[in-house]
């Protein structure tokens, strides 16, 4: 059976980049029937943030990738790791150290110095276990190093094809630190293996350590699981994604009003197609657990473009509002309206409810797209501030000062003849395209000067939306004023 695990460390909230991998591990083995399994690498215990392994699994929970296996938490296996290092050391794949942190330093700064590579070098593994042994108990501090074989190593990572290392350019990695603890490349090693995962899905940052871990295997005799090293996640000037740059968690996101839809898809769009020839570009969840493949995984970096959330978002938004709206009465789905940009509005805007609602049902589109600008766009529906003179004409429209007024007396003539009970926007629309008719003019002659006489501005919601939603006494004024400033 297919085995992933996503294996974070609480070092911090879930980023973008960590959700991505989360994700393609989840999919991958829902995708093969498999199971996906979840572990928390708490190794590095300098770096632990308090509440971020809760934060962690709870974001996922909340996007909907659930687990089958898990949580595990490292910490609580540091018995496990032990006898494994002990292992190795006993089998010469890997050695103690008693180099202080200043010889280290010193040795460092001497290749630095000779612009050579920053590795260990290796005075400690000619050290006989029984000299090894007397300096433990005379508590002499020391850490265990595993010992890279000097060979080239190969293997074929799933989504990068060949890749091929030479074993004397990869350092003696600390296995266990001088505290006891396990580092991550043992604990990771023993923890996928007694696990049985089978592909080992991670960012291509890791791919550097990959040789390391193979080498474990090969130390321990296990079978190897597959590999795969998904694309950095870039910025648009394709430098690497920065929490300065914009890589926040998804927890901001969320607060920012962000769909778990929308960011889910635009997670699994970062770095992945669904084939060639195909267009789709909306999934969700369940549609991308049937179709992803690791074969369809670009190698090329992936670029982070926050504009392109954003219209993930309103296609989701779109799409769940008219889930729940379809076939529902203008009253319920200017609720639903209501409910997509509600902490955005203005307490004053509810005082006139029968108002909010039409408003809302006549600026639909733009409630469902940027519902944080929800009091910009209503708010010439409450009230009408000043405007020039100059917004009722427009050069391009044929629409001068004569023009204008002729319109808007059309318009208050016309307008005025319909009863309160016929002030609906169909009546209202062929009534007024009647009246274009009529006057052998072009419909922006007509409709421009009343939209800006209703609105004050210059983008707005259409003139027969504006005008059924003020309703008729208010529309007639607004024209009056109007005629008097031309």
């Amino acid at each position: 059976m297919i085995k992933t695990r996503f294996a974070p460390s609480p070092t911090g909230y879930l980023h973008i980049g960590g959700l991505r991998t989360a994700l393609y591990c989840y999919l991958f083995a829902k995708a093969n029937k498999g199971k996906f399994v979840l572990r928390i690498e708490d190794t590095d215990q300098e770096r632990f943030v308090k509440g971020a392994m809760e934060n962690l699994i709870e974001t996922l929970k909340w996007v909907g990738i659930e687990h089958d296996e898990g949580p595990y938490i490292q910490s609580k296996r540091f018995d496990i790791y032990k006898k494994y290092a002990d292992e190795l050391v006993e089998k010469g794949h890997a050695y103690y150290c008693f180099c202080t942190k200043e010889r280290l330093n010193e040795l460092h700064k001497v290749q630095e110095s000779r612009k050579q590579a920053t590795m260990y070098d290796r005075r400690c593994a000619s050290i006989s276990p029984q000299e090894a042994k007397k300096r433990i108990e005379a508590g002499e501090p020391y850490v265990i190093r595993q010992k890279i074989p000097y060979e080239t190593l190969k293997f074929k990572d799933l989504i990068r094809g060949n890749v091929q290392f030479d074993g004397k350019t990869i350092d003696d990695q600390v296995l266990v630190k001088s505290d006891g603890f396990p580092t991550y490349h043992l604990a990771n090693v023993v923890d996928d293996h007694l696990m049985e995962i089978t592909h080992v899905i991670r960012g291509e940052e890791w791919l550097p350590s990959t040789p390391k871990h193979i080498f474990l295997y090969k130390a321990f005799g296990w079978e190897m699981p597959e590999f795969a090293h998904i694309p950095l996640l870039l910025n648009e000037d394709r430098s690497k994604l920065s929490k300065r740059q914009g890589d926040v968690s998804v927890n901001e996101y969320i607060e920012k009003g962000y769909l778990k839809e929308a960011i889910i898809n635009f997670a699994a769009l970062l770095g992945w197609h669904q084939g060639a020839g195909e267009e789709q570009e909306i999934f969700s969840l369940k549609e991308l657990e049937k179709l992803f493949s690791l074969d369809r995984v670009h190698k090329a970096g992936a670029i982070f473009n926050i504009q392109k959330l954003d219209w993930f978002n309103w296609q989701w938004r779109k799409r769940l509002f008219e889930q729940k709206a379809v076939s529902q009465p203008p009253k319920e789905r200017a609720a639903l309206l209501l409910n997509v940009c509600e902490k955005f509005l203005d307490p004053k805007f509810k005082k006139n409810e029968e108002l909010l609602h039409r408003a809302l049902l006549s600026t639909e589109e733009k409630v469902l797209k940027e519902p944080k600008n929800i009091n910009t766009n209503i708010e010439y529906f409450f009230e009408l501030k000043d405007y020039d003179k100059l917004l009722l004409t427009h050069e391009k429209m044929n629409v001068d000062s004569n023009q204008a007024k002729a319109s808007l007396t059309i318009a208050k003539s016309s307008l005025s003849k319909l009863t309160d009970k016929d002030w609906t926007l169909e009546k209202i629309k062929e009534l007024l395209l009647k009246e274009v008719e009529k006057a052998g003019i072009k419909n922006g002659q007509l409709l421009w000067p009343i939209r800006a006489a209703i609105t004050g501005i210059q983008f707005s919601a259409g003139a027969f939306e504006t005008l059924w939603t003020i309703g008729k006494k208010e529309s007639i004024e607004r024209i009056e004023k109007a005629l008097k400033k031309l």
